[in-house]
């Protein structure tokens, strides 16, 4: 058995064992000292929709049980998860397993969970994953995760507790703007630290460009190779996450237009996107650029479709899927003064996307730990709000939608050292088999 988990079996005995607190400054002394007497590792509860193989709940909590790799060095996650909730328990669920192997309590309720089966909150961090599983779709192609009630249920107990600890939302905040806006006012009424988003911003780039902060973007493109919605919202934190450092910061945006099929071309040939920047996008994973959308060689054909954002600023950029490839994700901008454009592709590491999740869970551990989220959740909040509405803009396509209540600014402080920086590819290569289990796949060297 591994200190860490002694460390964790520990903490839990002594959770049980703990007596009823009845006061704010009770449970606060009781939490310093169980902070000191682990390590000052903080107590997380995974609450999550859906724990199968190789889903979200999967991919990170692997990263937030065992040591792992970020850039090419062991890295402790510097927590500890001493609460699980399922939302659903489909077939191939991990969670008795899981739970057995770590000795973590499993909850049939979010409460109880961030609760550790008592009455006030009994964690220092919630990590929430509603991300699949079995729910229903509107009909914008939507799928309506939990994630406003999740948030709802773990913020009501911190209210009760008056008590407010760092969350982690996986993904965008809700699939209705307006939701996504109620969550963040939440947040910043309570003071709770507050994060969300994708993983993908935070992958090698290959090449590794930089972008100075302040650059005057004129133009940018995200590529990806995925279904609607979904991929969108990968593709646009991809594309938040570089053009939110233009001079003068995020202003959000006034309006969109999605184009589909035959539309697509059209609105290239039209100028209304740069297909210089799609040809240096596609250049930066393939090294060359490409004539059809649609059909790319060795891949599935698919219906491409393009979202126009303008942005209050002047910025237009554009969302665009080619192809079908999960770990496509490309990058380009034109700056102004500059005759070339600047492109890279985000490289995913081996095992398709999985590999994605490990820079994830350090940001969202980083977060846990110092109590302040690294990336602003400002930038998940308007890319809930850009998707919502291309979802709208979708049953009209074509036709511009003029999005007033985007006009969402922010700026964005430096976190580019919370990003892979390939590293961890020259030990994880993609000769090795990717593990058909719970397993990150720390190389055997250390382990020792």
């Amino acid at each position: 058995m591994t200190l860490q988990k002694q460390t964790r079996r520990a903490v839990l005995k002594t959770l049980a064992a703990t007596p009823l607190l009845t006061s704010l400054s009770a449970l606060d002394c009781w939490a310093a000292t169980m902070l000191a007497e682990t390590g000052k590792r903080p107590r997380v509860a995974a609450i999550y929709t859906s724990f199968t193989y190789r889903s979200h709940a999967h991919v990170l909590l692997e990263n937030f049980l065992e040591p792992y790799l970020f850039c090419g060095k062991k890295t402790d996650p510097g927590v500890e998860v001493v609460s699980m909730y399922r939302d659903q328990q489909p077939d191939g669920d991990m969670t008795d397993q899981v739970s057995k192997q770590y000795g973590i309590p499993v909850f049939k309720t979010i409460r109880e969970a961030v609760c550790v089966g008592g009455d006030k909150l009994a964690v220092d961090a919630v990590l929430s994953i509603a991300e699949h599983g079995n729910y229903p779709v509107n009909d914008r192609g939507q799928r309506m995760y939990p994630r406003k009630r999740f948030f709802d249920q773990i913020v009501a107990v911190m209210k009760e507790s008056k008590q407010f600890v760092p969350l982690f939302n996986d993904k965008h905040l809700s699939y209705r703007f307006d939701w996504a806006k109620e969550m963040v006012a939440t947040a910043r009424q309570y003071n709770i630290p507050f994060l969300a988003g994708s993983s993908v911003p935070l992958a090698q780039r290959k090449p590794a460009i930089a972008i100075k902060k302040g650059a005057r973007i004129v133009q940018a493109i995200s590529i990806h190779g995925g279904p609607v919605e979904s991929y969108d919202f990968h593709a646009l934190e991809v594309l938040q996450s570089i053009v939110e450092n233009r001079r003068g910061g995020e202003t959000g945006v006034k309006r969109l237009t999605f184009y589909e099929g035959d539309q697509v071309y059209q609105a290239a040939k039209a100028g209304i996107f740069d297909m210089e920047l799609a040809d240096a996008a596609m250049t930066a994973e393939l090294g060359h650029s490409i004539d059809d959308f649609g059909k790319l060689k060795g891949e599935d054909e698919i219906t491409p479709h393009a979202i126009v954002y303008d942005y209050v600023d002047g910025l237009k950029a554009t969302i665009l899927r080619v192809g079908k490839s999960s770990t496509r994700w490309n990058f380009a901008c034109r700056i102004k003064g500059s005759a070339a454009p600047l492109a890279t592709s985000f490289y995913v590491g081996p095992w398709r996307n999985r590999n994605l999740f490990k820079a994830l869970a350090h940001s969202i551990q980083t977060h846990f730990r110092n109590g302040s989220a690294p990336y602003p959740v400002e930038r998940t909040l308007l890319v809930s709000g850009m998707l919502d509405s291309a979802m709208q803009g979708r049953l009209a396509m074509g036709h511009p939608l003029h999005t007033n209540h985007l006009h969402i600014s922010y700026k964005s402080p430096d976190h580019s050292a919370l990003r892979e920086n390939g590293d961890s590819w020259k030990l994880i290569t993609e000769a090795i088999p990717e593990p058909e289990r719970f397993d990150n796949g720390l190389p055997a060297e250390f382990k020792k």
